[in-house]
C-alpha cells in the first residue's frame, strides 16, 4: 500500500495512491488524518483491510494525481534523519580519494543525522546558492520509516518496529563537508532531503529487503546497486542503533548510497545548474528533482 502525503485544493492531506488515483485516509478510515505521523503512531494492522475494503467498495471518489501536489511523505519528521555512512562496500572504496573519509571499510555502522525542515517532495526545484556551495552531490538511498518506538531491539525483531520505506536522495555540499571537517552542514542545506514520492507499507516489500537502487542524472544512470549489498543490514542498523536510544514512531533512518556519486568519479562530475536527478527503487517508485543555482 502505498502512502502519499498531499496538496489538493490548497488544503495538506494523506491518502493512498492506486493506479493513478489518490483517496484521502480520513475517509478511508472514518477518523482524522492531519498528517503521515498521525497515521504512523496509532497505525494498527487492521487497518490496511479496512482501506482495501472501502477502496473495493467504490463509495469513495479518488482524486486524479495530476491534480495534486506530492509532498515528501512526511515533510516535517520528527527529529533529524539519521544516516548511515559508508553503508556499501563499493561506494567506501570509491571515496578514498577524498578529504571527506579515510580509506577503511567499517567494522560498525557510521551514523550522521541531516535536518530536514521541510524535506523537499518529488518534483520540487532544488535551489541552491552558488555563494553557499558548487560542488552538489547526489546520493540515492532506501529510507527506513520507524513504525513503533523500540529500545535494545533484537534484529529478529526489527521488522516489527518499521511502518515503512521510501525513498530518499542524501544531496551533499562536497565542498562545505571538506571545509568544515565534518557532514552535518553540508547535508543540512535547505531542500537537500527529498524524500518520495510515496511511503510503502512493510507489508507490500519482501524480507529481508533486496531492492535494485538507482540513481540517473539527466538519463544517464550514475548508480546501480541492490540494497542487499549494504554493509550492514536493515536488522543490523536498527538493533544497532536502538542500543540504548530510543528509536520513535516516525524516525527515518537513510541506509546508505551505493557507489557512483559524482565525487567518485576522476575528475569529480558534480550537479549543474537544470541537472535532473531520478533515484529509483523497486518497489517504491522514482523522486525526481531539479537543481537550480543560483546568485
Amino acid at each position: 500500500m502505498n502512502f502519499v502525503t498531499f496538496v489538493h485544493e490548497g488544503r495538506e492531506q494523506v491518502g493512498i495512491l492506486q493506479e493513478g488515483q489518490i483517496m484521502p485516509l480520513e475517509q478511508l478510515l472514518k477518523r482524522p488524518v492531519n498528517n503521515m505521523i498521525d497515521l504512523i503512531v496509532p497505525f494498527k494492522t487492521e487497518w490496511l483491510t479496512q482501506i482495501e475494503q472501502q477502496v473495493q467498495a467504490g463509495g469513495i471518489a479518488g482524486i486524479p494525481l495530476a491534480d495534486v501536489k506530492l509532498l515528501a511523505p512526511i515533510p516535517f519528521p520528527r527529529r533529524n534523519v539519521i544516516c548511515l555512512g559508508k553503508n556499501y562496500a563499493d561506494h567506501a572504496l570509491e571515496i578514498k580519494i577524498t578529504k571527506i573519509s579515510d580509506t577503511f571499510l567499517p567494522d560498525r555502522p557510521i551514523y550522521f543525522t541531516k535536518m530536514a525542515s521541510p524535506a523537499a517532495g518529488h518534483g520540487d526545484t532544488i535551489s541552491i546558492s552558488r555563494q553557499v556551495t558548487v560542488e552538489v552531490d547526489y546520493e540515492v538511498e532506501l529510507a527506513v520509516v520507524i513504525g513503533k518506538d523500540g529500545t535494545n531491539i533484537d534484529p529478529a525483531q526489527a521488522e516489527d518496529h518499521i511502518f515503512g520505506y521510501t525513498i530518499a536522495n542524501d544531496l551533499s555540499a562536497r565542498d562545505m563537508q571538506v571545509g568544515h571537517k565534518q557532514w552535518f552542514k553540508g547535508k543540512s542545506l535547505d531542500g537537500f532531503c527529498p524524500l518520495g514520492p510515496v511511503l510503502v507499507h512493510k507489508s507490500a516489500i519482501s524480507w529481508p529487503v533486496e531492492l535494485n537502487i538507482q540513481c540517473r542524472i539527466n538519463g544517464e544512470l550514475r548508480q546501480n546497486s541492490n540494497t542487499k549489498n549494504m554493509i550492514f543490514d536493515i536488522p543490523y542498523i536498527i538493533s544497532d542503533l536502538s542500543r540504548g536510544l530510543t528509536l520513535k514512531a516516525g524516525d527515518i533512518i537513510c541506509t546508505g548510497t551505493p557507489s557512483g556519486v559524482g565525487m567518485g568519479f576522476e575528475p569529480p562530475v558534480f550537479l549543474k545548474d537544470d541537472d535532473m536527478v531520478e533515484c529509483s527503487i523497486e518497489k517504491i517508485g522514482k523522486l525526481t528533482n531539479q537543481i537550480a543555482f543560483i546568485e
